[in-house]
């Protein structure tokens, strides 16, 4: 008998209708001789629901305070699921994350586990009952009720997964997988039966939304196979595991997009070594997560640095570049929300040369300007106008034949 995670987003218990829906899911799991573990989120639109009344309250927004409200949403959730399970005649107890043992930093909002104790849940399981965890959140060392951040109910599964020793942590969520590219983009892009945890990696951290990017970190750190499904047709989705190195790779997987973040310019910077350093630890201090860098060959002993970040942080990384102008010699910080991210994953690009150079050749043939370029062994990103993201992603799908 394999124990199962499954965790259900905001979409897959959206109403009433879809918790008896994912009830009845869970029981037809238990009947099939597994034990299960599921993890939930807050139904539907909740989350924003109750940030839009801490809004209308409140400019002022202590972290400590939002963790408690937003958590609120997530119990709703475990409650009413366990409710439609003893309809359906199957033993259920819901946890808060504080009560599943999920120890976190003290960091609200966006605060990390640093460990799970998960006893009440195996004495659950030892029971036969279904254990219902609120994902989203957990306890700090100072006792206080913290947040993952977005995605955090990902996270959550994936570590209760880890430290439960479950066969598989499977994900369901409104699509029946990942895809080699955005559907509504691309019409002809179809489901992946199979990523490695590199690859997954990069889709997440590039723009596929379908997994939170700290949950895949989690499950690869801890070998824990992951099964993204639909909770709508139940049908099999994307498996997530260590790469199988007997078969050969596709040279590309998927294109992904991210419209999502922001560009930062700093001219007339010192060449010269610690400057980096110092501003770039300037923006950390402030929480704020930098991806892209581009740094210009020096000139005349100076340089330019140019970087993306989200765009939620690209005012107070204006406000900290421009303070830390005058230290670092620079001349003028612009700011750029018009821009996008289109990148190209796979892990056979490891060993097929020529990927780079049709890449570029077919934005060039669209006329698309390339702004910042960025690659890793599996990945190349290129950052564009907001506007030519589209076109980007539909005429690499179809130039790498991944129809």
């Amino acid at each position: 008998m394999a124990l199962l995670v499954q965790k259900f987003g905001g979409t897959s218990v959206t109403d009433t209708d879809r918790m008896r829906a994912v009830a009845d899911h869970v029981a037809r799991t238990r009947r099939q001789g597994h034990e299960v573990v599921v993890v939930v989120s807050a139904m539907g639109k909740t989350t924003d629901d109750l940030i839009r009344l801490a809004n209308d309250v409140s400019r002022v927004q202590p972290g400590r305070e939002m963790d408690m409200l937003l958590t609120a949403g997530e119990r709703v959730s475990t409650a009413l699921l366990c409710l439609a399970l003893a309809e359906l005649n199957v033993g259920a107890a819901s946890f808060t994350g504080s009560q599943a043992g999920i120890i976190t930093d003290t960091t609200h909002t966006r605060a990390m586990i640093l460990e799970v104790k998960g006893d009440r849940l195996r004495e659950a399981l030892a029971e036969g009952r279904v254990p219902v965890v609120a994902g989203f959140q957990g306890v700090s060392s100072r006792r206080d009720v913290t947040t993952l951040g977005r995605g955090g109910s990902d996270t959550t599964a994936v570590a209760l997964a880890a430290t439960l020793g479950a066969e598989a942590c499977e994900i369901y969520t409104d699509v029946s997988g990942v895809f080699s590219a955005d559907p509504r983009i691309v019409p002809g892009a179809h489901r992946l039966p199979q990523l490695s945890y590199e690859e997954m990696l990069e889709i997440a951290a590039s723009g596929g939304r379908v997994l939170a990017l700290r949950s895949v970190e989690f499950a690869r750190n801890h070998h824990v196979p992951l099964h993204v499904r639909s909770s709508f047709t139940w049908e099999p989705g994307t498996w997530v595991k260590e790469e199988n190195r007997s078969m050969e790779q596709a040279i590309v997987s998927a294109v992904t997009h991210d419209t999502s973040e922001a560009k930062v310019t700093v001219t007339g910077v010192l060449d010269r070594p610690g400057i980096a350093a110092r501003l770039f630890r300037a923006l950390a201090d402030r929480t704020v997560n930098v991806d892209m860098i581009v740094q210009n060959t020096s000139l005349h002993g100076t340089t330019d640095i140019s970087f993306t970040v989200p765009k939620d942080d690209l005012a107070v990384s204006l406000e900290v570049t421009r303070e830390l102008a005058p230290q670092i010699g620079a001349s003028d910080v612009t700011g750029d929300s018009d821009v996008g991210r289109v990148s190209l994953v796979g892990a056979g690009m490891k060993t097929h040369p020529g990927v780079t150079a049709t890449m570029f050749e077919t934005l060039s043939g669209e006329g698309i300007n390339i702004e910042m370029i960025s690659t890793s062994s599996i990945r190349i990103s290129c950052v564009v106008r907001t506007d030519a993201v589209e076109p980007a992603v539909q005429a690499l799908h179809e130039a790498f034949k991944l129809a």
